[in-house]
């Protein structure tokens, strides 16, 4: 489907302002990416345990992106949402991605890019790299 029409469909969909908010998020993290040159190779992909928002290739590195976006009134930083049992998710899920590829040979890392805003305004975009490493129940060979 064309790019502008999907997009057009989603903003006039109703739904929950946190899955707006989360939407919206993904969109200003991924204009973000792409603006340093990244190549963007999945968004929203699905494996059997989970979803990652964004897959980038940064060079010669895969880049499995979690984007946390929250509205400018919070009290903690939106990376702080992404515990331990999200991590677990996240790497079981970057594991299912590398299997569907063909298990290439090939350094990846997880980031997290923050995306704070005021109401439908972008406040600040912050993006930590290498925010986590491979979860410890996890290794790829």
């Amino acid at each position: 489907m064309i790019h502008w029409l999907r997009r057009w469909i989603r903003g006039r969909s109703p739904g929950p302002e946190h899955l707006k908010r989360g939407r919206h998020g993904e969109e200003v993290a991924r204009d973000h990416l792409c603006q340093l040159g990244w190549k963007l190779l999945a968004a929203n992909y699905r494996g059997h345990r989970g979803e990652l928002d964004l897959v980038f290739r940064d060079g010669d590195c895969l880049v499995f992106v979690e984007v946390k976006a929250r509205s400018g009134d919070s009290w903690t930083r939106p990376a702080a949402a992404v515990n331990e049992r999200k991590q677990r998710l996240v790497s079981a899920t970057a594991l299912d991605y590398l299997r569907e590829v063909g298990q290439p040979r090939v350094k990846f890392r997880f980031d997290i890019v923050e995306v704070v805003l005021d109401g439908s305004a972008v406040r600040e975009v912050r993006h930590l790299i290498n925010a986590f490493p491979l979860h410890r129940f996890y290794q790829y060979v």
